[in-house]
């Protein structure tokens, strides 16, 4: 298995087991009835399984598994391929800290809200890389 799979693979796991303990956190406060944390936490939780576990595990199989691109780059273009994960780490990590604050802080909304806002572009662009190198690969025989 190439490097870079082996990194967004190994990355999905420990998204993984942070959103499982932010579910755990959710979990106690709602059935002991605890207040309600200052810090809203439950899209922190759905990032953390969807984009930082799931989206993560996804790409690096598919770069693991899709069909060579060519004799001379099987993978595509690898600083595409770093970029993406890159990106995508980045804007995950800064959105997972951005939207608790705004949810918890109306004095730093709006400079919180612009970091969510380039998160959220950077998850996109991450996205774009991705697909842009993995098209090629997806190819009738």
């Amino acid at each position: 298995m190439r490097t870079l799979s082996r990194w967004f693979i190994k990355t999905s796991f420990i998204y993984f087991i942070l959103a499982l303990l932010v579910g755990v956190l959710l979990g106690v406060q709602a059935t002991w009835g605890f207040p309600t944390p200052a810090v809203p936490i439950y899209p922190t939780y759905l990032h953390l399984m969807a984009e930082g576990w799931i989206t993560m595990l996804i790409i690096g199989v598919a770069i693991w598994m899709f069909p060579k691109f060519s004799q001379e780059k099987p993978r595509g273009i690898e600083g595409l391929g770093w970029a993406s994960y890159l990106l995508l780490n980045t804007g995950l990590l800064l959105r997972i800290i951005s939207e608790p604050i705004i949810g918890s802080d109306d004095s730093r909304a709006t400079f919180w809200a612009a970091i969510l806002i380039l998160a959220a572009l950077l998850q996109w662009l991450g996205g774009i890389a991705f697909v842009f190198n993995a098209w090629g690969r997806v190819k009738v025989k």
